[in-house]
């Protein structure tokens, strides 16, 4: 494990100050780079820590902002903001764009070498600046199998993998169905991952305040989930350089 740093970081998106979690891996030289996207509650200290955690591994980590340095832990509250946000591609690519933008500008960061991971909202965040034909190395989501604009999925220029529980009612094998119809469509290197027996949010540790219907923690696919994203950096985005001591 290596020494690592972290700051908040602050800048201008959807009309709001976001307030993002960076974290730097030891050194001093530019390393690969992870976008990381939260689920539609917001920015937590889960997110952050998956963020020190890619630090550790040698990355540069931002876990980005969606809603102006807020939680939302009322259910009404965060629909009423993400249903919205989610029917509009150019919104959530605005969004994304603000965020990476701030990672790019890190110069320890390799401007040529990032990847986008999210969950939820912040997933389908990721998603949609793949769409839009941002380079990215890879682009891993849980929770996210959202589909987008017709052909705009050709864009698309690097491998995705969705991670999905079995049971979650938000993503449905209807929902599936779609979203794996649209990556085959357009040609993209694809993969999903189904999660037997785990519900919507499945690698999200419990929270103490209501969630919406079909949300529930699941330890061991949580942990394989976690797993299944640092594999994919490791194939698609490796830090190859000697971190030493």
């Amino acid at each position: 494990m290596t020494k690592i740093t972290t700051r908040t970081v602050e800048y201008p998106a959807d009309g709001l100050t976001m307030i993002g979690h960076l974290a730097l891996p030891a050194g001093v030289d530019r390393r690969p780079a992870v976008l990381l996207g939260p689920e539609g509650m917001g920015l937590s200290d889960v997110e952050r820590r998956r963020a020190d955690a890619l630090a550790e591994l040698g990355y540069v980590a931002l876990a980005f902002d969606l809603h102006g340095g807020r939680y939302l832990g009322d259910p009404e509250e965060m629909l009423a903001r993400c249903m919205p946000l989610l029917a509009d591609p150019d919104r959530m690519r605005r969004i994304g764009h603000a965020a990476l933008d701030v990672l790019r500008t890190e110069p320890r960061t390799d401007p040529d070498r990032i990847a986008a991971v999210g969950y939820g909202t912040g997933g389908a965040v990721g998603l949609e600046l793949g769409r839009d034909g941002v380079s990215l190395r890879a682009i891993g989501t849980v929770n996210a199998l959202t589909t987008g604009r017709p052909g705009e999925a050709a864009r698309i220029r690097c491998p995705v993998w969705a991670g999905v529980g079995s049971e979650d009612p938000i993503m449905p094998p209807a929902q599936r169905n779609a979203f794996t119809a649209e990556m085959q469509a357009a040609g993209v290197d694809w993969r999903l991952a189904v999660y037997g027996g785990a519900l919507h949010a499945f690698h999200h540790p419990p929270v103490d305040h209501p969630v919406v219907p079909g949300v529930g923690y699941h330890s061991r696919h949580a942990q394989r989930a976690w797993r299944d994203v640092v594999d994919l950096l490791a194939e698609c985005l490796p830090v190859t350089e000697d971190l030493g001591a």
